[in-house]
């Protein structure tokens, strides 16, 4: 997960989009597309691998940011007659379109996962497929992997299934459109439906102990060659969108699970040293959390429109290093094998046209829904699949936290010699006059060094911005 959801709007000059363009250099991002593999993709896009079951019947929507193209999920949420609630939940089919062993499969597995950069991304697959062909756009039959979930009245999971069907959304919503429908009233059932199936799921969420961070978007624009930071705090319905995908993947591991191949996505429980890091950072930040409050009660109470609390979010992120994918073939599930934010066993199996790994778990879904052994190909990748996930996942990572600091340097590069509020959210162990502050204005988290006294942890100070460099990649605080 990124250490913040960051974008760059307006026509940002120069030296940000130079820095940018050289940290792909530099990591060595595939922007282009083999021409064979462009090739494929083309061919595939004309005639891809459709289902025999048609089920276009169901109004599906999807409910992405507005500008996005490359939807992997549409859903149609309805009450049954019991009382309870039948979630369908189309997932683009990405292996409708990628044949194993082809340039695109290859390609696919080189590149790992769509990669997020400020001022654009790097995508899987290429955009004729991934934004147009197998992505699931209003109007248009698609080939999906159908879930469909009974819950009952308080939004407990007590039937499975999914199989291969072809699909065809009828809306393309956003999240303020969604959450304003719902607010005033005007949504139809099935949109009104994911406020009432999101609250129950986000209540067992919390009786389990997972956790799920809110965590702000945060924006840099560029007006008249100066830069400004803002947040997008994450809406309600932000929160119950991700409950429909959290259920899938959680349905998805009980799936493979008990046919007794799959992959997982695992987590660890966060060791005491970082939980008590993060304790400073909120003390630091001025948010609340007594010693006997538990920190998923904690980010639960978090306003994520409060740019305290919006930090505190983003420092949150630390604590979901570690995870990682777990393969288990033959029946031997690993040990353990839940996912410490989500409280229970999960994959991932809802973003197969932006990362790798979620087409191999919807193929084991679909053969043991159907009782079928899991097709040759997908067992034959499932040795590699996790080193190959770490690694895509670590280049992610990297770029995340590089355009970070490359946004924010471009933010402060006028900036350099002021003086600013800070809290000092980190001191190293061995050297403590070296740490991080975060600052209060601009929300900004950076190394502080220089200084010849031990620094305050979890306290305030007066801190000088030394450097601000977008081209090196580096913003350095010393005290004032």
């Amino acid at each position: 997960m990124p250490r913040r959801h960051i974008h760059v709007t307006g026509a940002a000059e120069a030296p940000l989009r130079a820095a940018l363009r050289a940290l792909r250099t530099e990591l060595a991002i595939p922007e282009d597309f083999p021409p064979a593999v462009l090739a494929e993709a083309e061919a595939a896009a004309k005639a891809p691998r459709l289902p025999a079951y048609d089920a276009t019947d169901l109004p599906f929507f999807t409910v992405d940011p507005p500008t996005s193209t490359d939807l992997d999920q549409a859903m149609h949420l309805a009450r049954r007659s019991d009382g309870g609630y039948r979630v369908h939940y189309a997932i683009a089919d990405a292996a409708a379109f990628v044949t194993p062993g082809s340039a695109l499969d290859a390609e696919a597995h080189r590149r790992v996962l769509t990669l997020y950069f400020p001022d654009g991304k790097v995508p899987l697959h290429p955009a004729v497929l991934s934004e147009g062909a197998a992505s699931l756009l209003p109007g248009e039959s698609r080939p999906a992997l159908l879930w469909r979930i009974d819950l009952d009245a308080d939004g407990r999971r007590v039937a499975t299934d999914v199989r291969r069907a072809l699909v065809r959304s009828r809306a393309k919503l956003d999240y303020a459109g969604v959450q304003q429908q719902i607010d005033t009233g005007t949504a139809e059932e099935p949109v009104a439906l994911l406020r009432d199936i999101g609250r129950l799921r986000e209540r067992l969420e919390a009786e389990r102990g997972g956790i799920s961070l809110n965590v702000p978007e945060q924006e840099i624009v560029e007006q008249d060659h100066t830069y400004s930071l803002a947040y997008r705090a994450p809406l309600p319905a932000d929160a119950w969108n991700a409950q429909i995908s959290l259920l899938t993947g959680m349905a998805a591991a009980d799936l493979m699970t008990a046919a007794g191949t799959g992959i997982l996505r695992t987590l660890p429980t966060a060791p005491d040293g970082a939980v008590a890091r993060l304790r400073r950072s909120a003390q630091a930040l001025g948010v609340d959390w007594p010693h006997h409050v538990s920190y998923a009660d904690v980010v639960r109470a978090a306003d994520p429109t409060d740019p305290r609390h919006a930090a505190f979010l983003q420092e949150c992120t630390t604590l979901l290093r570690g995870a990682g994918y777990t393969v288990f073939t033959d029946g031997h599930i690993p040990t353990p094998a839940v996912h410490a934010a989500v409280a229970d066993e999960y994959t991932h199996c809802t973003a197969p046209l932006r990362r790798l790994a979620d087409r191999y778990a919807g193929e084991l879904c679909v053969a043991a829904v159907a009782g079928d052994e899991p097709p040759e190909w997908v067992r034959a990748a499932l040795p590699t699949l996790p080193d190959e996930m770490a690694a895509g996942s670590r280049r992610a990572n990297t770029v995340e936290r590089e355009s970070v600091d490359i946004v924010e340097a471009a933010l402060l590069r006028e900036r350099v010699g002021e003086i600013f509020d800070a809290y000092v959210i980190d001191v190293k162990e061995r050297e403590p006059a070296v740490g991080t502050v975060h600052l209060d204005d601009p929300a900004v988290v950076a190394r502080i060094e220089g200084g010849a006294a031990r620094l305050p942890l979890g306290e305030w100070l007066r801190v000088r911005l030394a450097e601000a460099d977008p081209g090196r990649a580096k913003v350095l605080f010393a005290p004032a």
